[in-house]
């Protein structure tokens, strides 16, 4: 959308012109004189900007405003009121309609230009999260393509991962770094044959082995990219199953030598696992989950953190609920 042309919408041909004047050299502009043109013209050419006058005949700024922001299809579409210096006591029910920002008429061009170029790249800078949310469902997608659940528990236990970490004390930019981070776990799950995948009993010894591979796998996989989001997935992929005592593959490390984001994950990962339908066996009913993980306190997870995932139990379990409601759905 950000490439797509900027549509301006005036009653008046010499506003029209000036801000033609401005901002034709850099974008390519479309143009509209009412607010009926205006939504013509926003069907028909999906603008990544908006530039609009208030003060029209039939239907007033405000109104156009509001008509996009209701529309799913457009309501992403930054809006710049244009108006005059005497119009500018309703700023409230502009930025209530929907609007982002104000230019004052006599518009000043290096205004116009400054403002014009800060929304755009903030139109940019959410397409390029959207892509990076979108790589980020690809990769969980793929290292579950060829599993038997419905994909649910990727999100459902990155969701138990952030909540455990928010209270843990991670900061807000974090705690969605691990959310994100923890959708790809295990990604490294799409080099695992399907016979071993999908077997409906347990694996023997050599088919344990290769299932233990993943973690590898999936670490290769995710350090080839050194953003902190894939650096933080390439531990938690590597080192998920490792255990608090030490016991656990693929590097056997133990205690705090095991990266945090891991330890965390690997709380969210077994309640979530026990939690659900599998090949092998029925969903644990909720005492018997939260016995076995008491039991592995100090063992398989590090104490602290599973106390801290058992005091906040009631916002997990809401969660897990959430995410029944969505997975009955699929």
């Amino acid at each position: 959308m950000a490439n797509n042309p900027i549509l301006i919408v005036d009653d008046e041909p010499i506003n029209l012109a000036k801000l033609r004047q401005i901002l034709e050299p850099n974008y390519a502009l479309v143009f509209a004189h009412n607010g009926a043109e205006a939504l013509n013209a926003v069907a028909k050419h999906s603008p990544s900007l908006i530039l609009l006058d208030i003060q029209m005949p039939d239907m007033d700024g405000y109104t156009v405003c509001r008509t996009l922001k209701a529309n799913p299809t457009y309501d992403s579409i930054p809006i710049i009121f244009v108006t005059s210096l005497g119009e500018m006591g309703n700023e409230k029910e502009g930025f209530s309609a929907g609007c982002v920002d104000y230019l004052i008429k006599p518009v000043c061009p290096d205004i116009v230009q400054a403002r014009v170029k800060t929304h755009l790249s903030l139109v940019r800078a959410s397409q390029l999260e959207k892509s990076y949310r979108n790589a980020v469902f690809m990769l969980g997608k793929a290292g579950h393509y060829n599993d038997n659940d419905t994909g649910v528990h990727i999100w459902r236990m990155a969701a138990y991962s952030r909540a455990l970490a928010n209270y843990h004390g991670w900061s807000e930019l974090d705690c969605e770094l691990i959310e994100m981070a923890a959708a790809m776990h295990d990604t490294g799950k799409i080099g695992i044959p399907d016979a071993i995948l999908r077997k409906p009993d347990k694996l023997d010894a050599d088919e344990w082995q290769i299932m233990q591979s993943h973690t590898r796998i999936g670490y290769e996989i995710l350090s080839q990219n050194d953003a902190p989001l894939f650096k933080m997935a390439a531990d938690i992929a590597l080192h998920h199953h490792e255990k608090w005592d030490g016991s656990g593959y693929p590097d056997g490390l133990a205690g705090k030598v095991i990266p945090e984001s891991a330890r965390i994950v690997a709380i969210a990962d077994v309640f979530d696992a026990l939690s659900m339908r599998r090949p092998y066996k029925e969903p644990w009913p909720m005492d018997k989950i939260l016995a076995y993980m008491y039991e592995g306190s100090g063992q398989h997870f590090d104490p602290d953190l599973l106390e801290q995932f058992m005091t906040i139990l009631p916002t997990i379990i809401e969660i897990k609920s959430e995410w029944a409601d969505r997975d009955a759905e699929e």
